[in-house]
């Protein structure tokens, strides 16, 4: 699943295009990689998003197409550092 969908089926950013732009502007890693909005991601790739001031860091633990929004975070953990 590419990366910008799958932020916004997770919920994590609200929307596709907001997934993009913050990929596009290199506030996103996967992996500790930068990646671009097309990135495939698979299950068990962790993934960092940069916020103005935090870091919010998951692992991928499913991937699915939609999900309702009650099961949205069964789709990532997060890593606490």
């Amino acid at each position: 699943m590419r990366l910008d969908k799958f932020l916004k089926v997770s919920r994590i950013l609200k929307r596709r295009t907001v997934a993009q732009e913050a990929a596009s502007a290199g506030k996103i890693c996967v992996n500790g990689k930068e990646a671009k909005p097309s990135h495939r991601l698979k299950i068990g790739d962790e993934v960092t998003v940069c916020f103005s001031s935090n870091e919010f860091r998951f692992r991928v633990t499913d991937l699915k197409e939609t999900v309702k929004k009650d099961e949205a975070q069964t789709l990532y953990e997060v890593i606490d550092d």
